[in-house]
């Protein structure tokens, strides 16, 4: 079994599942109607809709013909925190960077009016 942010990373990982998920961000659908932007199978689609509900990022149901989807996006926050624990170092490496680029901009600005006068 695998551990529940394992699983929406999982989910996630897949461009037509992210697409998914993008549609159902939009409101409630049937799985007919996520299926027509793709050029797969039918059981291909119902492939990716379980691999999303197992995840928990989906929820279908049945209303006699029509079987709903609509995203549950809880799995999405626990994604959201997780990201947001290592935010702060991805911004003091950028800071660090940018901290040097400035450093280096004087130095090639003055090579480049040496240049042109020569």
């Amino acid at each position: 079994m695998t551990d529940p942010l394992s699983a929406t990373f999982a989910a996630l990982s897949d461009p037509t599942r992210r697409a998914i998920l993008a549609r159902l961000a939009l409101g409630e659908t049937s799985v007919k109607e996520l299926a027509q932007p793709f050029s797969i199978s039918p059981p291909s689609i119902t492939k990716h809709l379980k691999v999303l509900e197992r995840a928990g990022l989906i929820r279908r149901s049945r209303d006699a013909q029509w079987r709903p989807c609509r995203l549950e996006a809880a799995p999405l926050k626990d994604v959201s925190e997780w990201v947001e624990r290592y935010r702060s170092q991805w911004e003091h490496s950028l800071n660090r960077l940018d901290d040097y680029l400035s450093a280096l901009e004087p130095k090639e600005t003055m090579k480049h009016a040496r240049n042109r006068k020569s």
